[in-house]
């Protein structure tokens, strides 16, 4: 599963990472904060999250919204 990076800027497309990156990074590190582009689909967060309680880890799944657009927002979920 691929999902979208937070974009950096707001005309800026946002970069792709693999689940199996976010797997190694998470578990390296003990636990990870990563930020999710609004282009990803509900649906594939949920997924992550499953796929990590399913592994044993604790996983933190909220909507950040920055700005008063509807389109201002992206997807924040740690994983411990």
């Amino acid at each position: 599963m691929e999902l979208k990076l937070a974009r950096a800027e707001l005309d800026a497309k946002p970069k792709t990472i693999s689940l199996e990156k976010i797997e190694s990074t998470a578990l390296k590190d003990g636990g990870k904060i990563f930020y999710f582009d609004r282009d990803n689909s509900h649906k594939q967060l949920i997924a992550l999250v499953e796929y990590f309680e399913n592994k044993g880890l604790s996983v933190y799944h909220r909507t950040v919204k920055y700005g008063l657009d509807e389109n201002d927002y992206m997807y924040e979920v740690h994983i411990l």
